[in-house]
């Protein structure tokens, strides 16, 4: 059996597999999307093919939509090449439940994979022509939280957007620059309504979308390559609305044990892929059961019954709230906080350093008592059941396989958020932070964890960051078991408001995060007796 039009004729071989194939005929289904596109997803990574990609599946399937989504990759042009191309943009979906057992499903919701390339004509026409269809109704990302961002920490734009800026839309390459050129071809044709729905796990991710389009429309005006009028377009937002939204589904790299099983049940070609761009991709997903994703109710040219498969749509009030009470106080704060310690450990899973007695303790820390007395309550969500569920069920899960060095990547720029809020509402609170406890200790794991040197002093690889090689430089000179040649190098660091939110200095954090690095710099152990001594 192949994952292809052709391979889902074998439907027995399929059931056989324990698989279950679309209700729908999927090769009409992308022929109607292609005439006439509803939805185009930004970023086609692992997390947008099981969760969006299943969202739209059944609705699609209940006959509560009628087209796909249109794939759009901006960043890593191998997974169009590699993964869906090949496979007719086909999904294999896999659902790790806590138990050992497995759902699997193939998803035909995805229908077409567009390369956004400026720099070839035929894919930049044909983005062009999908931006322009007047029943386009929205356009969602995830394209991770670095996707966004124009400024480097230094406030200065990265490169590659003073090209983007500096030569116009036709020749964007950026994401941002992408999004921006083709709402031009919109405005130009019709200044059709639509919405932009980030979503990716990023605080407030509508309004930081909404911002950095807006930055590159208006650079692109002061040199005259576009009009005030359009500017003045995608402003508004009842022509054009930057939806707010929460999501949260783990989503591991493809497991080896899953690519094995499936193989072994005569599935051809599961292999895992790493991209050129290193990706870690496959023809299947893997994923955890449980899965949330709440919307703000914002699109002025029509949705599709969103809330019919699971989503919650609300107002902004409540997405920020639920947002907030994840990002901030329930999920990724643990994430943060354990990932950098489970690698300097010796853990290579997830679930693994949730049963380490010092590191379960920090996860209750930052959660429990640091997190969820200060978190707003969106009452769609229960916090309390949702951190339940996350401590329990979720960082547990022994048959997710996720890594603590996928949960790394790209740490740095989600640290303002995951710990800088819960930091300022404590200030906001309490007068003061210096009563935190697990959220210094996370912090100073994650700058520990940027010598890349385990507890036992050997050498490890640090997870793909965009400020790896900046803190690198910054924190030259430090030897491990020296702890006094830190010096007052993190100075520049823990007073950098870009990473962090705040400055770690002015709200009493500064000194007791450079005295935790020092202590875990000592020498072989030093991490473990750190956590020990301040989580007794």
């Amino acid at each position: 059996m192949r994952l292809s039009y052709e391979g889902l004729k074998d439907s027995e071989g399929w059931k056989n597999a324990g698989v279950v194939l679309p209700s729908y005929d999927v090769k009409a289904l992308a022929e109607r999307t292609r005439k006439n596109p509803l939805w185009v997803h930004f970023g086609i990574g692992n997390i947008f093919r099981i969760f969006i990609g299943g969202i739209a599946d059944k609705l699609i399937s209940e006959g509560k939509m009628d087209r796909g989504i249109t794939c759009v990759e901006t960043f890593d042009y191998d997974v169009v090449d590699k993964i869906y191309a090949p496979f007719d943009n086909l999904v294999l979906s896999v659902t790790l439940h806590e138990d050992g057992k497995t759902d699997k499903r193939i998803l035909g919701s995805l229908t077409e994979a567009v390369k956004a390339r400026s720099s070839n004509q035929a894919e930049w026409s044909r983005l062009k022509e999908i931006f322009t269809n007047k029943e386009l109704q929205l356009v969602s990302f995830t394209i991770t939280e670095k996707g966004y961002a124009l400024h480097g920490s230094d406030g200065k734009y990265f490169g590659f957007v003073q090209s983007d800026i500096d030569n116009g839309p036709d020749k964007s390459t950026g994401a941002m620059a992408v999004v921006a050129a083709m709402m031009y071809e919109r405005f130009k044709s019709g200044a059709y309504p639509l919405a932009l729905v980030s979503m990716d796990n990023v605080s407030q991710n509508g309004k930081k979308l909404r911002e950095s389009v807006i930055e590159m429309s208006r650079e692109w005006q002061k040199k005259n390559f576009v009009p005030q009028e359009f500017v003045d377009y995608v402003s508004d937002e009842s022509r054009v609305s930057f939806a707010w939204t929460m999501i949260d589904k783990i989503t591991p790299r493809p497991s080896e044990d899953v690519a094995k099983s499936l193989s072994e049940s005569g599935i051809e070609d599961m292999n895992i892929l790493v991209t050129s761009k290193r990706t870690y991709i496959a023809p299947f997903v893997n994923a955890e059961a449980p899965g949330y994703l709440v919307v703000e109710d914002s699109f002025p040219n029509g949705r599709p019954p969103l809330e019919e498969a699971g989503m919650y749509l609300t107002d902004r009030r409540t997405v920020n709230m639920s947002e907030r009470m994840k990002v901030t106080a329930c999920l990724n704060p643990i994430h943060s906080a354990l990932c950098t310690y489970d690698i300097m450990l010796g853990y290579v899973l997830f679930a693994d350093g949730m049963h380490d007695p010092e590191l379960a303790k920090l996860a209750h820390k930052v959660g429990y008592d640091e997190g969820l007395p200060v978190v707003e309550d969106p009452k769609i969500i229960s916090p309390e059941k949702f951190l339940e569920e996350c401590m329990t069920v979720r960082f547990p899960n022994p048959y997710l396989g996720d890594t603590s060095a996928r949960i790394a990547t790209d740490i740095s720029q989600g640290l303002a958020f995951r710990f800088g809020e819960t930091i300022k509402a404590h200030v906001s609170r309490y007068g003061n932070a210096d009563k935190l406890i697990g959220i210094p200790l996370a912090i100073a794991g994650w700058v520990r964890y940027l010598f890349a040197k385990d507890d036992n002093g050997k050498d490890f690889e640090l997870s793909p960051d965009p400020l790896n090689h900046e803190m690198q430089k910054l924190l030259a000179g430090v030897e491990f078991g020296k702890p006094e040649s830190l010096g007052d190098k993190l100075k520049p660091i823990l007073s950098n408001k870009n990473i962090f939110g705040v400055n770690l200095y002015d709200v009493g954090l500064g000194a007791k995060i450079e005295e935790l690095v020092r202590e875990q710099l000592k020498g072989v152990g030093a991490v473990r007796k750190s956590l020990q001594k301040h989580l007794a």
